[in-house]
């Protein structure tokens, strides 16, 4: 008996050297988690890239500032190669340095708004009257078309508030804040029917109803271009969230030109001025507006660093998320916050001693919140994809994102085979009391949602973690609420281990982690920026 279990372990060893004999050092993580408890740098990072640098909009001096920080910090770490990376955002960079508004008639009160990214300043102060421009549902061009016309007169010389207020009721079902153990659990395990799928908490974004004949894209151009033609002040949109919150997105053609001074104001403001108004009460409203351009954001970049690898140095771990964010707040859960938990990770690693066997490349990156813009053109040029590899496609171990807010790390989906999430599983494990329930598999090669995707689409094993939702898609996510306060140190001081802990398994094994056979890639037809 005893010969015959020699002779097992033998054979495992040669299959996988540390499948028998389990992780390089048997410690590693209880080196990790002391070396996090006693000498954190998560929460001093992420002040620096909230409370310093944000926001930090694709294209803006502060995005490109906090990678400079970031790169700076990141060699003080013991971090080489650190370096930004450019690639073509086409379009300039934009800032808004000051906002005022306030109702003057027939109330005196300060407004709650944030300007909408790529829209002029008003050159000065305005001042004037109110017009609530209610918009035919679902209107087909000619419809909208007339409906303008019909108001030509009326918008000329205004600020305009465009459509009726959007009545959000009260919430009396609140979103847990934490996720089910054994629905995380069901999700992560590969024998169950509910494997892969996310939980609550676990998508990025609101689901959209049916279309209308117009799109809102469509809507928003023609309204715009009237409002140009018509001479109108400024544009006010209905943030339509509750208590306050307010999301502001960009004039979708990223050109001031084709844009009168736009912002998004609070759900609450909306509807006092829209009843004011439906009273027969002339309004008069008060603005003033500083917008900066940046012709040289045409050329954004992604933040680069790395610890370099040992016998497998040609080979490369990467890890990292998004360092741009949108305008109206400094960016903390989406995703200053992963940035820092990535970057920790790595840190970690190098202040325990650790040399890798791979190298383990820390990316941040610009342009997500425009379409994955810089994690794409990333790709592109350094990988290719499954169909057109470049040379550093074969290298690439696997990519580490994590990018749904302030909540724990319970879990991570791989692209690739069952055999990749054995392996993540396996560098999961130990971590099964900080909440950490197992990994899964993805076979969807679309781009979305975040950078992982990026990789997915060209076939590389992009490593997405699932989070515990906290406040994320109900108060933060792209909202003016989203800033330091909103981050839970606890939470993120354990993602980070977790994440070191499977970085560690990647950089040090003898294999590089499963991906799919030829016979076996999924259908996608990569797509570059």
């Amino acid at each position: 008996m005893a010969r015959r279990l020699v002779f097992v372990l033998a054979v495992a060893s040669l299959v996988d050297p540390l499948a028998a004999q389990g992780r390089l050092d048997p410690q590693i993580d209880a080196k990790i988690r002391l070396e996090e408890e006693q000498h954190s740098q998560i929460m001093r990072t992420l002040h620096f890239l909230t409370d310093v640098y944000g926001p930090r909009l694709t294209g803006s001096p502060s995005l490109k500032a906090a990678g400079e920080w970031s790169i700076k910090t990141m060699e003080a770490w013991g971090f080489t190669n650190g370096h930004l990376e450019p690639w073509d955002f086409d379009r300039p960079g934009w800032v808004n340095e000051r906002f005022t508004g306030h109702v003057v008639s027939p109330v005196r009160d300060q407004l709650t708004c944030e300007v909408l990214a790529w829209t002029p300043g008003t050159d000065g102060t305005v001042t004037a009257k109110a017009y609530q421009m209610i918009l035919p549902e679902r209107p087909t061009p000619a419809e909208l078309a007339a409906y303008l016309a019909s108001v030509k007169d009326q918008v000329n010389g205004k600020i305009v508030l465009v459509g009726k207020q959007v009545f959000v009721p009260v919430n009396f079902s609140p979103p847990a804040k934490r996720r089910d153990d054994q629905q995380v659990r069901a999700q992560y395990d590969p024998d169950s029917a509910a494997a892969g799928q996310p939980g609550a908490g676990a998508g990025r974004g609101n689901q959209q109803g049916p279309s209308p004949p117009m799109t809102a894209a469509q809507i928003d151009r023609q309204i715009d271009e009237f409002f140009v033609a018509n001479n109108v002040k400024v544009r006010i949109n209905d943030a339509g969230r509750e208590h306050g919150q307010i999301i502001a997105f960009s004039n979708r053609s990223y050109d001031v030109t084709k844009a009168v001074p736009t912002v998004v104001m609070r759900n609450e403001d909306y509807g006092r001025i829209s009843r004011i108004l439906a009273d027969g009460t002339p309004v008069e409203l008060e603005f003033n507006i500083i917008n900066r351009v940046y012709p040289e954001g045409k050329t954004a970049y992604n933040t680069i660093a790395e610890i370099p690898g040992s016998d497998k140095k040609g080979e490369v771990v990467m890890l990292g998320g998004h360092l741009d964010s949108w305008q109206s707040a400094t960016g903390a859960t989406d995703n200053a916050i992963g940035c820092a938990m990535t970057m920790e990770a790595a840190r970690i690693l190098n202040a325990i001693g650790v040399k890798p066997r791979r190298t383990i490349r820390v990316a941040l990156w610009s342009g997500e919140e425009e379409g994955l813009l810089g994690s794409r053109a990333y790709v592109k040029e350094h990988f290719g994809s499954f169909e057109n590899p470049k040379p550093e496609f074969a290298t690439l171990a696997g990519y580490l994102n994590i990018d749904a807010g302030t909540g724990r790390a319970r879990g991570a989906s791989v692209f690739g085979p069952a055999e990749a999430a054995a392996v993540l599983r396996k560098a999961l494990a130990p971590f099964e009391d900080l909440g950490v329930a197992g990994a899964t598999t993805t076979r969807n090669r679309n781009i979305g949602g975040t950078d992982s995707t990026s990789f997915n689409n060209a076939g590389l094993p992009g490593i997405l973690f699932g989070q515990d939702p906290i406040e994320y898609n109900s108060h933060t996510h792209h909202t003016n609420l989203d800033n330091y306060e909103r981050i839970v140190e606890a939470d993120v001081k354990s993602g980070a281990i977790v994440i070191a802990g499977v970085l560690y398994e990647l950089a040090m094994r003898d294999e590089m982690l499963p991906r799919f056979a030829k016979s076996d890639m999924p259908p996608g037809r990569p797509s570059a920026p």
